[in-house]
């Protein structure tokens, strides 16, 4: 069995806690790799490497950074397939989807190629008699990220890109469940001539998360999950001084207006439900037509489309529509859930309970579930269930359907499909989410904005990527400057004041 490794000053590293987790293929269910878990001393060493080499990052100027951006991002390129191939591997994505992963990181590091204007300060000349005012946006110095399974290309890109750029030194804390990628990618960042110790991977379970969170020398710490481990996160990094950013679980709504075009909206609610088996943050797992004649409408039209979906394991290429969910806990979960809410009322419309995919009866594979008339008291409504399952929750208004998103205590994303730009204007301005589709499932935004939900699935001040992300990893220091020009009138001992 392959035993997996850290990453720490330019090298791969064995685990020395004795401890260690099974990453399994989920498509077979066997265990294909150990990953070790770091111990708290782990931790503080790749934190002292770190500490060492993060001052030369900082003071190599912003373009010489970003030229080392340039380059991953040709490495990434020629690298994708085999990316893709790893991700699918321990994921259980398909191979189009995993490549997906690694593109929507990759476009985060070429926004990162534009830090030298990025990281441009302000300045003000005579701001007074013979003073100038200017800012300069500084690296923070040791900063870290924990990531989770689902994406394990694109979001520890989305973190250690800007952070590396902006000049600080990245500590990264992958989901043990699939750790081979970010390995390859601190690998790949070292080939583009990230100087050792600038990145390191190190792998672990809660005792590296904590050590994380109590290092004095971490000033920074990223973090995608679900929303109790969010809030914990918030809490405990805020409560040691630390700048945090937390973005927690989704149910994500679609509302269906009755003059959408039906299989648009079908088709839509088909891809962002089902793809990636619903592990996905931003994936659509409400839909809510809004009048019964709608509502007959879009399950007469989702129902062959659900029922045509195929499963299967990521070796079969792109003859597959999603692959396995990622553990068999994951599994036994969506499935308690599924039989949860039809105990509880809601009409199973597609049953996907019996499925089984020959030669592969001991993968974590889950059939497709389509839900309807379920209500807003049930668990499989209230709880996010991170499968292949999706609810139809009929309004019998446009006020109803849009009061359902806003009254949801996740608030990550939400689409609207109509053909009325006054009802779609409407929608965007009014509902309490972080991002808005208008006739697109799944809204999230390109490198260049940011990455945000609201409610309980954001914990912080600023968004992932995009403008935000400067912000977040760096401070601002301010300086006002004043040179003697035969000044000589001696000291002052009042507040100065402008004249």
């Amino acid at each position: 069995m392959q035993e997996l490794t850290h990453y720490i000053d330019g090298a791969h590293v064995k685990g020395t806690s004795g401890r260690f987790a099974e990453v399994f293929n989920p498509a077979t269910g066997e265990v294909q790799a150990k990953v070790p878990l770091a111990s708290k001393d782990e931790m503080d060493k790749a934190v002292a490497v770190a500490q060492k080499a993060q001052p030369a990052w900082a003071a190599t100027n912003p373009q010489r950074r970003a030229r080392v951006m340039m380059k991953f991002v040709e490495l990434l390129n020629r690298d994708m397939d085999k990316l893709a191939e790893a991700l699918s591997r321990e994921h259980g994505k398909t191979l189009p989807d995993a490549a997906g992963d690694v593109q929507r990181g990759l476009e985060v590091v070429e926004f990162c190629i534009g830090a030298p204007h990025h990281l441009k300060g302000e300045f003000t000349d005579s701001a007074g008699p013979g003073i100038d005012m200017y800012s300069m946006k500084q690296a923070l110095g040791v900063t870290a990220g924990i990531t989770p399974f689902n994406f394990p290309a694109m979001i520890p890109m989305w973190m250690f890109a800007p952070a590396i750029v902006c000049g600080n030194a990245f500590i990264l804390k992958p989901s043990e469940r699939d750790p081979s990628v970010p390995l390859m990618l601190a690998e790949l960042m070292e080939e583009a001539g990230l100087p050792k110790g600038v990145l390191q991977v190190v792998n672990g379970d809660k005792e590296a998360v904590d050590a994380i969170l109590e290092h004095e020398v971490i000033q920074s710490v990223g973090f995608v999950g679900s929303t109790p481990i969010a809030q914990y996160i918030y809490a405990q990094g805020c409560a040691n001084g630390k700048r945090v950013q937390c973005f927690g679980g989704a149910k994500n709504h679609m509302i269906i207006m009755p003059d959408a075009d039906m299989d648009q909206a079908a088709d839509a609610l088909v891809g962002a439900g089902y793809g990636a088996a619903g592990e996905r943050c931003m994936a659509i797992s409400v839909a809510v037509p809004v009048g019964d004649e709608t509502a007959d409408r879009l399950i007469e039209k989702l129902v062959p489309r659900v029922e045509a979906l195929k499963v299967g394991p990521y070796t079969s290429g792109n003859d597959v529509d999603y692959g396995p969910v990622v553990t068999a806990a994951a599994k036994a979960n969506i499935e308690r859930l599924v039989q949860t809410g039809i105990d509880q009322g809601a009409k199973l419309v597609v049953d996907g309970r019996d499925f089984s995919l020959q030669g592969y009866e001991d993968g974590f594979f889950v059939g497709a579930h389509l839900f309807d008339n379920v209500t807003k008291d049930m668990d499989i409504y209230k709880h996010e269930i991170f499968g292949p399952v999706l609810s139809t929750v009929r309004a019998q208004s446009y006020e109803e359907a849009i009061g359902l998103a806003m009254d949801h205590e996740y608030g990550n994303g939400t689409a609207i499909f109509t053909r009325d730009g006054d009802t779609a204007r409407d929608f965007a301005a009014r509902i309490n989410i972080g991002m808005v589709g208008v006739n697109v499932p799944i809204p999230v935004p390109l490198a260049y904005h940011t990455f945000g939900g609201w409610k309980k699935s954001m914990f912080g001040d600023l968004n992932q990527h995009g403008p935000d992300s400067f912000k977040f990893y760096t401070r601002t220091k301010t300086v006002t400057s004043r040179w003697p020009s035969g000044i000589k009138e001696g000291g002052e001992f009042s507040i100065p004041v402008m004249e």
